[in-house]
């Protein structure tokens, strides 16, 4: 529903028409809105990882990444608008803020990463360029994002000296 009519078109009433049961079915499972939310937000928060996973099991290449990152804001753009559109919504509902940062904690517990902060931002500079690629007015392929990713996994890229000359 999200993904169709953002945030404002979920309501109790919405998601049980969706789902083809009654409205109290919904009331029942979720009391409010937010617990709906939260829900929603600690599922979308263990596909991110599942998907990470999968990536990390890969060998997790530049190439393998800057694809995954190509499909998310092509092929599975409206889905990652409606995640981050839940993302941001935590900054305005405090209750909301814990499954919103459920991923994060996630995928460094996934990748057991050698350098936490150095994954931590490399995992900020990939919503960057999701949030970049969703409001582009031609969102980015794999060929535009690999040395992108390359950079931020290796710090550099081809066209970046690894030493600096004097």
């Amino acid at each position: 529903m999200i993904e169709r009519e953002g945030i404002a078109g979920v309501t109790h009433r919405s998601v049980a028409r969706e789902a083809g049961v009654p409205t109290t079915a919904s009331t029942y499972y979720f009391a409010t809105l937010d617990d709906l939310l939260i829900a929603t937000l600690l599922w979308v928060a263990e596909e991110l990882c599942e998907d990470m996973l999968q990536i990390v099991a890969s060998g997790g290449t530049a190439r393998e990444i800057a694809r995954s990152l190509a499909r998310a804001v092509n092929e599975n753009r409206a889905r990652t608008l409606a995640e981050y559109e839940l993302y941001l919504l935590a900054g305005r509902r405090p209750e909301l803020k814990a499954a919103a940062r459920r991923w994060l904690d996630l995928a460094v517990e996934a990748a057991r990463p050698a350098d936490p902060v150095a994954f931590r931002a490399f995992l900020a500079a990939v919503d960057g360029l999701l949030i970049q690629g969703l409001i582009a007015d031609v969102a980015p392929n794999e060929d535009e994002l690999e040395p992108i990713v390359s950079f931020l996994i290796c710090g550099r890229d081809d066209s970046t000296p690894a030493t600096r000359e004097q």
